[in-house]
């Protein structure tokens, strides 16, 4: 049997073997020679598990926690084993709810009576204790009626609840832990030996458990406060309350029972009266550059103009701009690593143009407003020669606008900084939570699609890049804003998954991308398809991604 092997140093090893051999045993044999441990694997571009056995001739991709997939792995396993540990410190009643990403970690809720940070010390020595041996991760794959007889048997009525509403759910994994059983939608390591980073941290009214970030595989982040985002999930979840929806199940529900229009519509006002809010606020505190930061698909430019027409009913008469007009020429823009002009970096814009002309508008004087021509590389100047007004504001989105080296010329009393981002509150069940980054992923893949000409798999291919970009321009500076604005709207999976599962479907295990698109489709098994979407208005954040929209065209 011939294995044709690619290890994450980017090698490709031929090894051979009579009969079947398991993937653990060939991780091992090469893990001296990496300098990250192997988490998981796949197999012809299939995802599987190290426990998993080889029995033919295939390509065999070991990953680290570098990769995206091996890092889900990671974080699945750890809740298994925080789930356990808590269960043998504070009793196997208390009820543990897995929320949102915070401060490197994921925030976490144990709802039980005095948590101190003594019992958080308990639960992470329980932790460490049971990851100093070999304890196994358990597999058993269970059919519908099977994840139904369970959830009935663990009295775990949110389970009970998906299994009705989500047709497309077929099937679950059952993982075992000593005497810990837990539903898992991620694949698990092999055994709790391979769980070693991570910390357990007693954080306002809940829990934080911590663990290494992709960027370094070896080592927990050191703790950093995230207060501005906290108070984003806390605004989140009372928003979910208001709805009536927490977990995926509720939101097929009201799908079934044709109640979606009222969630769409309710979800749409509180967006309009959070950016209503966000205006008072501008006009209250008399700042005239409003600069506008957020991930990738956060909905910045639908934002940025509803933004422009709130600012409108407070009596300002705000100016729009994007930072992307101050790129650099073509010719003078800088070579990254990989010997390709970098067009992520802030060394990519004309800093010292965009700050002289934010400081000109301020005055009062005429500024010539750069267009930039992407066909050309080149700046255009004659078409928005401009002035404003003492109280007139400048509103600005782009992707470093919450990096003060942006604007270092600017004065501080001068700006207003908003982050934007879609965090959604939505959880599949009590302990399997949505990844922001999978949200933002869908939107990309759809606007894509409809609007750019890439099909799924080109997007899937840019995303490890997007993300990078995002790790060093955007997410280090989230901390410098005034406020924060949530782009998530609570029923969009439900819609994405219209437009994105046929571009999923479509990527065949002949292209490299297979795996991801696999795990999204099984993501999105989870949620009723909302066919008819007229109901969206045609100024929802939303429809910058789905098409209809009259702000972004």
């Amino acid at each position: 049997m011939k294995i044709e092997l690619h290890t994450p140093d980017g090698k490709i090893r031929h090894r051979y073997y009579s009969g079947t051999v398991r993937i653990k045993d060939i991780a091992d044999s090469v893990q001296s020679e990496l300098p990250y441990e192997i988490l998981t694997a796949r197999v012809n571009r299939h995802s599987c598990r190290l426990s998993m056995e080889i029995h033919e001739d295939c390509m065999l991709e070991l990953l680290d926690l570098r990769s995206s997939e091996a890092n889900m792995v990671y974080q699945a396993s750890l809740k298994m084993l925080y789930l356990k540990a808590v269960h043998d410190v504070l009793g196997k009643d208390v009820q543990i709810v897995f929320n949102n990403s915070l401060s490197k970690g994921i925030f976490t809720i144990i709802r039980k009576n005095n948590v101190t940070p003594e019992a958080c010390a308990r639960i992470e020595q329980r932790m460490h204790d049971l990851s100093a041996d070999d304890f196994p991760f358990e597999e058993q794959k269970l059919s519908r009626e099977e994840f139904t007889a369970f959830a009935r048997v663990h009295k775990r009525l949110d389970q009970e609840h998906l299994a009705e509403y989500a047709p497309d759910l077929r099937e679950a994994k059952l993982f075992r832990l000593l005497d810990e059983e837990e539903i898992s939608y991620e694949e698990l390591v092999p055994d709790t030996s391979y769980l070693k980073l991570f910390e357990v941290r007693r954080y306002k009214n809940g829990v934080l458990l911590r663990f290494p970030h992709p960027s370094k595989p070896d080592e927990v982040p050191p703790f950093a406060e995230q207060p501005l985002l906290y108070g984003a999930f806390s605004e989140a979840t009372r928003w979910d309350r208001i709805m009536g929806v927490n977990y995926a199940a509720d939101l097929n529900e009201m799908i079934a029972d044709g109640e979606i229009n009222d969630l769409v519509l309710l979800s749409e006002a509180l967006h309009e009266k959070k950016i209503a809010e966000i205006a008072e606020m501008i006009h209250a505190s008399g700042k005239r550059i409003v600069l506008i930061a957020g991930p990738s698909s956060s909905g910045k430019t639908t934002f940025a103009k509803r933004l422009c027409i709130q600012l409108r009913v407070a009596g300002l008469r705000p100016l729009y701009l994007g930072t992307d007009d101050y790129f650099l020429e073509r010719d003078e823009t800088p070579v990254g690593p990989d010997g390709k002009k970098d067009f992520e970096g802030l060394a990519a814009l004309d800093i010292d143009l965009f700050n002289t002309q934010m400081n000109a508008l301020l005055s009062g004087k005429k500024v010539d407003l750069p267009r930039f021509d992407f066909p050309s590389g080149k700046k255009v100047y004659g078409e928005r020669i401009t002035s404003i007004a003492d109280s007139q504001p400048v509103v600005i989105e782009g992707l470093h606008c919450l990096n003060p080296a942006l604007t270092p010329y600017v004065p501080k009393e001068q700006k207003f900084l908003i982050y934007i981002s879609p965090l959604t509150q939505l959880n599949i069940d009590m302990h399997n939570r949505i990844p922001t980054t999978d949200a933002r992923m869908l939107r990309r893949i759809v606007r894509d699609a409809r609007f750019r000409n890439l099909d799924a798999a080109a997007t899937i291919d840019m995303w490890s890049k997007v993300k990078h970009g995002e790790d060093n321009n955007i997410f280090p500076y989230n901390g410098n804003a005034d406020v924060f604005f949530n782009s998530s709207s609570l029923y969009e999976l439900s819609v994405l998954k219209k437009y994105a599962q046929p571009q999923l479907e479509a990527i065949d295990d002949s292209r490299p991308e297979y795996a991801e698109a696999q795990r999204l489709l099984r993501f999105l098994q989870f949620f009723r398809t909302m066919e008819d979407d007229s109901i969206i208005p045609n100024n929802s954040i939303l429809r910058e991604f789905i098409g209809g929209s009259v702000i972004v065209h």
